[in-house]
């Protein structure tokens, strides 16, 4: 019988996983997503995804070189931010826009604290809201699904912040991807699929993303329309980068809390600040802001939820 316990300095019980198989194992909980996209938008969604890794892999070397610290582009890491960043994307942007957005998520939201597990902010989201604030226009023009010729400037939550009736777009339509959105985000079905993956090797837990998803469903269900209590919970579910936000993103092992109830609390926050956005902000999507700023929460959160420690008061 193997002996596992090692009489050393901490951890003394160690096994198979490593930073670098649980990096890939997201990688590939991504790609039925990414198929999905494909099929949705068409082979643009592919090289804009391609686009974004190979210049995240690409910063991430240089970085490393400059600073004179140890390559770091094989343990998967940087193949998420880019793909992360891709999937927050429309598919019909020019390639020189996931680049920048690349480069930025890479080197400003992830280097520049000194690389991987010292950033305090998830990269790909850091890339995503810069790419948003610089070239909106690029950013909110959107794809026709199954169209690849067409082009619309509206998303579903962006109809209905416009004040619109939504026409021929059921729940069906929601989960399978049958609208306009980012090249990630739009697929339900798929996005489910890998999250499955995930919590099955139990490399994320169900409490971020059961308290982020919940949280925006029950505030919007209240104060969603007029009078209280008959807001579409379900749509708000189904629609945006909730889910890739709360499965993919808001579980960045970094950038969260340790805790399980601080975990909770920052789901929680994240919910109620994408509600409060989507309904009264002047943007229509509100998942990127919110984990951000729950995010920089983080540090308090693990500071007022940490475990007693045993022996001591």
């Amino acid at each position: 019988m193997k002996n596992n316990l090692i009489v050393s300095g901490s951890p003394h019980i160690h096994n198979k996983e490593s930073v670098s198989r649980i990096m890939w194992t997201v990688v590939i909980s991504l790609i039925p997503a990414g198929i999905a996209g494909v099929i949705i938008f068409g082979w643009d969604a592919l090289w804009v995804t391609l686009v974004a890794v190979f210049a995240a892999v690409l910063t991430e070397w240089v970085c490393t070189l400059l600073t004179k610290k140890k390559v770091t582009i094989f343990d998967g890491s940087a193949v998420i931010t880019g793909v992360l960043l891709a999937y927050n994307l429309p598919s019909n942007v020019p390639l020189w826009l996931p680049i920048v957005g690349a480069v930025f998520s890479i080197a400003i939201g992830k280097q520049i604290f000194g690389g991987l597990g010292q950033n305090i902010f998830n990269p790909a989201l850091v890339g995503r809201v810069f790419l948003m604030a610089s070239w909106p226009k690029y950013m909110t023009t959107f794809v026709k699904p199954f169209n690849y010729d067409a082009v619309t400037s509206a998303t579903p939550l962006a109809i209905l912040k416009e004040g619109k009736i939504l026409e021929h777009i059921s729940y069906g339509d929601l989960f399978l991807g049958r609208h306009g959105g980012c090249i990630g985000e739009v697929c339900i079905l798929a996005l489910l699929i890998g999250a499955a993956i995930l919590l099955i090797k139990g490399y994320i837990s169900w409490q971020i993303p059961a308290s982020f998803i919940l949280t925006t469903a029950g505030f919007t269900y209240v104060f969603g329309s007029s009078p209280l209590f008959h807001g579409d919970w379900l749509f708000s579910i189904l629609s945006g980068g909730l889910i890739l936000g709360a499965f993919f993103m808001a579980t960045d092992y970094v950038a969260t809390p340790l805790t399980a109830k601080g975990q909770l609390i920052f789901g929680l926050g994240c919910g109620l600040l994408t509600a409060v956005i989507r309904l009264w902000g002047g943007y229509p999507e509100g998942v990127s802001y919110a984990i951000l700023m729950m995010n920089a929460a983080t540090p308090f959160i693990d500071r007022y939820t940490k475990n007693r420690i045993y022996g001591t008061r």
